[in-house]
């Protein structure tokens, strides 16, 4: 017997090429609460890590983000983190463990796996796949097949994401 009740398309995927060491995504931020706030779950903004050697503590960043992923706060540590570049860039790990703790998060656990590494894999796939992609800085979008790289300004590009997006979801009804 088959189900009568109809199928919800999957939501379109917005990938966010970010780096958490990075001023330009930290300027990128109102975009990606906007894009978030207009879309909600219609559309599925997902965080894809390009750390830059350039930048010591992006690696380790990448990795907390996970961490805070796991543990339901994803997002709000990204926010958090690139809001205060510069206390990243002085202080290294501890201020990440110190922003995990000032969200609520297990900070124990968030110590534990920048030490243990365990997100290490995750990190390294997103580096290699935004490399295969043409992914070369940050932030980068990719929606629909099409990446959106910023250079040097965010004019125009929000607006490019949503017309991509409300074409893929006028496309859904």
């Amino acid at each position: 017997m088959s189900d009568p009740s109809p199928v919800r398309p999957a939501a379109p995927v917005l990938d966010v090429w970010c780096e958490l060491q990075c001023p330009d995504c930290r300027d990128a931020l109102d975009d990606v609460r906007t894009l978030r706030a207009r879309y909600g779950d219609r559309l599925e903004l997902r965080l894809r890590h390009f750390p830059l050697e350039k930048h010591k503590h992006s690696f380790a960043a990448a990795q907390a983000a996970e961490e805070a992923l796991e543990q339901g706060k994803g997002w709000e540590f990204v926010e958090a983190v690139l809001g205060r570049v510069e206390e990243l860039d002085r202080q290294g790990e501890p201020f990440l463990v110190e922003v995990a703790r000032e969200l609520g998060l297990d900070a124990e656990e968030f110590d534990t796996a920048l030490i243990d590494g365990r997100h290490m894999l995750i990190v390294d796939a997103d580096q290699a796949e935004g490399k295969a992609i043409g992914v070369s800085g940050t932030p980068t979008y990719v929606i629909d097949g099409e990446r959106l790289d910023v250079g040097k300004s965010q004019e125009g590009l929000r607006e490019r994401i949503e017309e991509i997006a409300d074409r893929l979801l006028a496309g859904q009804e």
